[in-house]
C-alpha cells in the first residue's frame, strides 16, 4: 500500500502518473486500474492509495484503494458575471445530486455539457467545479450526477460526482433525485 497524489492524468492516453513524497519514481496509473474503482478520471493533485506492483517497465498501480480530493484554495473575485465557483458556494447544499449523461466535455476549451435523464435540456459543465470534486475530465455518454443551480446564462452544474459516489451519498440509488432510474 503506497499513499501519494496524482501527478497527471490523460483520459485520452489512458493513463498517467502517481508521485510520493519518498521521490521512488513515478508510479503508472492506467485508466483499467481508475475504471475499476468506479471512476474514469482523477484530478491532477488528488491524494490516492494503491496497491502497488513492480514490473520489468518500472511500479504500477494495481489496485486504487482511495482517492482523496484535493483542496482548493479558490479566490471569490467581485467581477460583474459569477465564477462557476461563486455558484459552487451559493448552491443549496439540499438540493438532490440528478443523474445525468454526458453530452460532450472538452476539456482543453474547460467546459461541456451533460443532459439530465429524461430532460433534453443542457447543464453546463465547467472544468472549475469537475476539479473541486476530484475529477479530470468527462466523457460523452458517461453517467454522472449533479447538483444543478441557476447560472448567469442557464442552468449549471454546482457539483458533479461519478456514478459511484453518488450513489453511496444519496442512498439508493433508484430513489436519487427523486427520479426512478
Amino acid at each position: 500500500m503506497i499513499k501519494g497524489r496524482v501527478k497527471w492524468f490523460d483520459t485520452t492516453k489512458g493513463y498517467g502518473f502517481i508521485v510520493t513524497d519518498e521521490d521512488d519514481g513515478d508510479i503508472l496509473l492506467h485508466a483499467n486500474v481508475l475504471r475499476n474503482f468506479g471512476r474514469s478520471s482523477v484530478a491532477e493533485g488528488a491524494g490516492i492509495t494503491v496497491e502497488v506492483q513492480a514490473t520489468d517497465r518500472g511500479r504500477q498501480a494495481v489496485d486504487i484503494l482511495d482517492i482523496d480530493i484535493p483542496e482548493h484554495d479558490i479566490e471569490i473575485d467581485d467581477e460583474d458575471e459569477a465564477r462557476p465557483t461563486d455558484l459552487v458556494f451559493n448552491a443549496d447544499p439540499n438540493t438532490p445530486l440528478v443523474p445525468a449523461r454526458v453530452k460532450w466535455f472538452d476539456k482543453s476549451k474547460g467546459f461541456g455539457f451533460v443532459n439530465i435523464f429524461g430532460d433534453e435540456a443542457d447543464i453546463f459543465v465547467h472544468m472549475e467545479v469537475l476539479r473541486m470534486y476530484g475529477l479530470a475530465d468527462l466523457q460523452p455518454g458517461e453517467a454522472v450526477c449533479v447538483r444543478i443551480v441557476d447560472g448567469p446564462r442557464g442552468q449549471m452544474a454546482a457539483e458533479v460526482r461519478n456514478w459511484d459516489y453518488a450513489a453511496g451519498a444519496e442512498g439508493d440509488m433508484g430513489h436519487m433525485g427523486g427520479l426512478e432510474i
